[in-house]
């Protein structure tokens, strides 16, 4: 039976006025009612694709056909009136406004009189949930919503507008494993009503569960596509990096040693005023990683924020070797052994403008090691260093005197990774070490974790990727609202019972 393409993307190029080409002749072809996932690494196309299909960008060249017939999109509201809708990674929603004005914002018309009608709007809205069985609190302020019922009002937004084409750009990364296997559900349920769905994911797993077919992407061309059933994880993560990548993480069994961090009874205040941690703790040990899971905004960035020096501690006590080292600032935390990959690198991690060497010497500019006299830094010894790093850690990069701006978000990562386990920490956290990294970049990290915990190191892993803290953790800690919901050895328990942590319920609860 001969399929109808919906969506023609042909020899799409994009050429950003610094010269940088993002795209170089994609094809495309999307067929109605059918779930494609669209695979690439970090940087290499795939959201500038999309963000072009649905009219943020336009082309440099190439064109775009939809049922069959050209069109030239200048925003994105001429693409949703050709039935097309994106939800964004980073949502735009207006916090202060309840979920029905979110979703109708923007649909009110034109001229002074013009206006919707909300008690209509509202009573369409419903009968939509619940055909697809999914829920959202019309009437609460999306600010007190979490992000997996904010995800919910991103898509009933687009559903709302009658779209036929659904484009998600890395939807699960907020959702606990419940909120995944909804959404799912629902887009499942979409498919057979004849919508359809292009998946942005990099996580191989979700996309071999969900999709009909691939295409994977490449520095800004197709590599191939191919049908979900006749593909493995294996092959998709050849054609992403163009060689064999290792999947799963070999981490030989080690006795831990004594603990290297202690946290106890600690409480954080978030930056409203509001309890962020309450009352936590736990230890980390030598020759372990220690996971904690948890659906973003539970607590995880303020006890970061704490342990690493950077927010104040309201009670409780942190230890570093047996040291009180609560509400010492970060140079001392670094004298003392710390080392801190923050969860964002390009606010905390980076400065984007400076050079390689000047970003590898961040938090050692001050040791003696790296200054002709105090105060005088040795520039030879500081391009030294950072040669060593992007060699030891392969990082691509034009050379130590380029911007690091123009590495990718891959190199960026592992500069940060390099530069922390340069400073010799006896403990190190890792918080989203492999946000938005591509799959080699992530393979490369996470066995590096997996070193330094072989070496005999404590790491602290913060992570929203659950696969990531199952697999890398050898105790883990579930986290909601401030608080442990259990502490668990990873194998010992089911990834629904970690949801259901996840979700509130305590581990003694579960196994009454």
């Amino acid at each position: 039976m001969e399929r109808t393409p919906i969506i023609e993307m042909k020899g799409i190029v994009k050429v950003y006025p610094d010269g940088t080409k993002a795209l170089k002749g994609v094809d495309l072809t999307v067929y109605e009612g059918e779930i494609l996932g669209l695979l690439g690494e970090n940087g290499a196309g795939k959201t500038t694709l999309m963000k072009t299909l649905f009219g943020m960008l336009h082309p440099t060249s190439g064109k775009i056909l939809i049922r069959g017939k050209e069109v030239q999109f200048k925003s994105p509201s001429d693409a949703i009136a050709q039935g097309i809708g994106m939800v964004h990674q980073h949502f735009t929603l207006v916090e202060v406004f309840d979920a029905l004005h979110n979703i109708i914002l923007g649909m009110e018309g034109h001229g002074l009189f013009s206006k919707i009608d909300v008690d209509k709007a509202k009573e369409r809205l419903q009968k939509l949930m619940d055909d697809l069985n999914f829920k959202v609190p019309l009437e609460t302020p999306v600010e007190d919503l979490p992000v997996g019922v904010q995800q919910r009002i991103e898509i009933l937004k687009m559903l709302y507008r009658d779209v036929d084409v659904l484009i998600l750009d890395e939807p699960t990364a907020v959702l606990t494993p419940v909120e995944v296997e909804e959404l799912f559900r629902v887009l499942r349920q979409l498919k057979e009503e004849g919508k359809t769905i292009i998946f942005i994911s990099h996580k191989l797993n979700e996309v071999m569960d969900l999709t009909d077919r691939v295409t994977v992407i490449r520095k800004g061309e197709v590599v191939g596509t191919v049908n979900t059933s006749e593909a493995t994880p294996q092959l998709l993560a050849r054609m992403m990096v163009g060689r064999d990548v290792v999947l799963r993480i070999e981490k030989p069994p080690k006795e831990p040693g004594e603990p290297i961090l202690r946290v106890e009874n600690l409480k954080v205040r978030g930056d409203r005023g509001e309890v962020a941690v309450n009352g936590l703790s736990f230890d980390v040990r030598a020759g372990e990683i220690f996971g904690i899971a948890g659906v973003e905004g539970n607590g995880q960035t303020e006890l970061i924020e704490a342990i690493s020096g950077l927010r104040k501690v309201e009670e409780g006590k942190i230890y570093l070797q047996g040291k009180d080292i609560t509400g010492k600032g970060p140079r001392e935390l670094y004298d003392l052994g710390m080392a801190h990959v923050p969860e964002d690198r390009t606010h905390m991690g980076l400065i984007l403008d400076m050079t390689v060497t000047e970003n590898s010497l961040l938090g050692l500019h001050w040791r003696p090691d790296f200054q002709y006299v105090k105060g005088v830094i040795n520039w030879n010894k500081a391009r030294e260093h950072a040669r060593s790093l992007i060699e030891q850690f392969d990082i691509s990069a034009p050379g130590t005197e380029a911007p690091v701006k123009a590495l990718s978000g891959g190199n960026q990562q592992k500069l940060i990774v390099a530069r922390e386990v340069s400073k010799e920490p006896v403990f190190i956290i890792a918080a989203q070490p492999t946000r938005g990294v591509d799959v080699a970049s992530t393979e490369y990290i996470r066995n590096y974790l997996v070193k330094l915990r072989n070496e005999g190191k404590a790491v602290l892993l913060v992570s929203a990727d659950l696969d990531e803290v199952i697999q890398l953790s050898d105790r883990m800690g579930i986290i909601y609202e401030g608080e442990f919901m259990g502490v668990v050895k990873p194998e010992e328990v089911s990834t629904e019972e970690i949801g259901m942590m996840m979700g509130g319920i305590r581990y003694e609860e579960i196994r009454k």
